[in-house]
């Protein structure tokens, strides 16, 4: 989890101003806040009161809010993901809320007694082609799972390979929910996504069905032929917040 996005708030905006020169189409924006001692709940409750609302009235789309259920992130630490319609649409949004009154006036109060935030991550990423966009809500509340996987250099089409012709079919028949499959805008060799489950012990029987089905084994084997593929995975379990409208 803590490696989980490379780069800072700061660069990401320089990230997005190269992106948004080559690019139109939807961009989605993945951030980490990490929180000083004790001030999770302030930001939670600056988020539900005033970030969430601001960030829909400059354009912005909430997808969802995300607690980690790690014991040492669960108390400082805040995931979310929102949606732009465009690089340049980020830009314009961002800057617009930046300068809103409305969000000046709510962050002064809500540091009166000091500041919320101690580190911001966020990394922009676009939909990959196997993307299933499953942006709905369940019949209940889920457990969610955001992973990282990192690959050899020049190995990441490969992966998107695996994940298109089957390893996507074989997550289902495990029983996951596919939420989300994006690559990095300016991480190379990385994909990101999201996958949903009932529960943490629903979760552990999914990745023990699949890691064992034999046509994952045979799948894998064959697609690592000619080398590896990924040289890293990453996994952070996370639950949704009350205000989250992914749940």
């Amino acid at each position: 989890m803590k490696s989980l996005l490379l780069m800072s708030a700061a660069l990401a905006t320089l990230a997005l101003t190269t992106l948004a020169q080559a690019e139109d189409k939807p961009v989605y924006e993945l951030r980490i806040y990490t929180t000083n001692e004790g001030k999770l709940p302030e930001l939670n409750a600056r988020f539900r009161d005033h970030t969430a609302p601001l960030f829909e009235k400059h354009g912005m789309t909430n997808i969802g809010y995300w607690t980690p259920t790690d014991p040492a992130l669960k108390d400082n630490t805040l995931i979310y993901l929102l949606k732009h319609d465009s690089p340049a649409a980020a830009k314009k949004s961002w800057a617009a809320f930046m300068a809103d009154p409305d969000w000046v006036k709510a962050k002064t109060a809500s540091e009166a007694d000091g500041k919320l935030v101690s580190k911001a991550q966020a990394v922009y990423m676009t939909e990959t082609d196997f993307s299933p966009h499953n942006l709905e809500n369940g019949d209940q509340e889920r457990l969610f799972e955001l992973r990282k996987y990192t690959c050899d250099p020049g190995r990441l089409p490969n992966l998107h390979k695996r994940f298109r012709d089957g390893e996507l079919d074989l997550f289902t028949k495990a029983g996951m929910t596919h939420i989300a499959y994006f690559t990095p805008t300016e991480i190379p060799d990385t994909l990101i996504y999201i996958v949903a489950h009932k529960d943490a012990a629903d979760a552990a029987k999914s990745w023990d069905a699949f890691r064992t089905n034999p046509e994952w084994i045979k799948m894998k084997a064959d697609s690592r032929a000619d080398g590896p593929i990924v040289n890293q995975v990453e996994s952070t379990m996370m639950v949704p917040v009350d205000y989250s409208a992914l749940k």
